[in-house]
Order: structure tokens, then sequence, then C-alpha cells
């Protein structure tokens, strides 16, 4: 395959992940890798219609929240919900819905890359960029020698490092972007890797008020579209979970 592109981390955005389907190089993808947490967030109904539509082209990742969102759909989850809008978004899910999320593998692997939403080995375990190469090398150990590059998601900031002579990429968060505004995705092509950033439409946050029922959709808004986390501020907030 000569392209594949990765989203990560559309939380049910939907404005920002049409954006994303619009731009040429997403368009004239061979395939689009779909790296978890995928539906929860304002608009779960519509995203995942959009995404279904795409076809064979879509590769599907289950990430910890789609894993929350089947859970809590089905009576399941225990403990307190992670946030606000998923226990809403979970109730929105029809059951066919609910049923595809239940099925989707937590890795996936073509050719030499293996694409997953947080680790090879777990849905929500945190790495960061500027973790310790000892820390890498422990997440890491399990995957298969052959796989010289694992492309993730999960801490919605994009980054390409290498790890002992592997290239780990996180794509980012095409609903919900740390560090700069705009939703962010990869690009994979024989020539290597691009980190790539899609500006919103500035009617996005306007069109997601009116489009979505959630009952706290303004306060979502402000949180995460009309403003945006710095990369500093998220690195600080995880960096606790990631050094268990």
């Amino acid at each position: 395959m000569d392209r594949i592109v990765v989203l990560a981390d559309i939380h049910g955005v939907l404005p920002a992940l049409e954006a994303v389907l619009a731009e040429p190089d997403v368009a004239a993808a061979d395939v689009i890798v779909l790296a978890g947490d995928i539906a929860s967030g304002p608009q779960p109904v519509e995203t995942l219609d959009l995404l279904v539509g795409l076809g064979e082209r879509a590769v599907w990742v289950r990430g910890n929240a789609d894993r929350e969102l089947v859970e809590m759909a089905r009576g399941s989850f225990e403990g307190d919900p992670p946030d606000p809008v998923s226990p809403w978004a979970a109730e929105q899910l029809r059951d066919d819905q609910v049923e595809l999320l239940s099925t989707l593998p937590t890795t996936v692997t073509i050719g030499d890359t293996l694409f997953c939403h947080a680790t090879p080995r777990d849905d929500e375990e945190m790495v960061l960029v500027d973790s310790p190469i000892a820390r890498w090398a422990t997440v890491l150990s399990g995957v298969p020698e052959e796989v010289r590059t694992v492309v993730c998601g999960h801490t919605h900031m994009p980054f390409a490092r290498q790890v002992d002579r592997r290239l780990v990429v996180n794509a980012g968060s095409v609903g919900m972007p740390y560090g700069a505004p705009g939703a962010s995705w990869a690009l994979l092509t024989p020539a290597g890797v691009q980190l790539r950033r899609t500006t919103l439409p500035d009617t996005a946050a306007d069109q997601l008020a009116k489009d979505s029922s959630y009952p706290g959709i303004e306060e979502w808004l402000d949180a995460y579209l009309r403003s945006n986390y710095s990369d500093t501020e998220a690195l600080e907030a995880f960096r606790p979970r990631s050094e268990v």
C-alpha cells in the first residue's frame, strides 16, 4: 500500500472528521486506519455512520473509550465515568453500532507497521514522547521483531521518535487535539511519515452546537474546540500515569 492515513481520537467530533476526510491526501489514501477512541463525544452516531460509509478503506482499531462505550451501553461498566459525555454518548448508540465497537481488534498490522490505540499491549497505557527509553523498551517488549513501526494515539499529541531502531508515531487527535489547534493526523507513505494538521472551519463550533443534542455541549466546546490545552499542560497531567 502506497498511502496510509491514520486518524486517532476522533471522539465523535463530526466537523473535525469531515474536515480531515476532505483533505486531498486523505481522499487519495489506500487505507484509513481509525486508531481508537472513535465515537465517545458529542456526535457519536453520525461519526460512526460516516466512517462505516468508507467501506473497506477503513481499518478499525478499538480504543479504551470505545470499550467503555460498549460497557456503558450494555450496563457492565464499573466505577465512575471517565468524563461527562461518555454515558450520554453510550445511550445514543444503536444496537448495531454497539456491536461494531465490541468486535474491533486492539491492534492491526499492515506490512511491517503495527497500529494500536495506546500501546500494543494495553488500550489505555500511557507513554509519552519524552518517556525514558527503558520505559519504551518495556512497553514494546512483546512486539514481534519484524514490526519496524508502531503507530498509536491516546495522548492526543502528535510525535515521531526512534525507540531502539523502531519508529514510534503518535497521530495526535482529530477531535480533541492538544498542543495546537486543528485536527491532527498522520500520513504514511514509502517516503516516510508526515504529521499533518487540518484547520477547522470557523463555523465548526457553531455547527456542532446546533447539531449535537448533548446537554453539556457549550461547556464541551469551551474546553475542546473554542480553546486548546497546551502540550505542556497535557504532559504534566499525563506524566504520573506514564511512570507506572
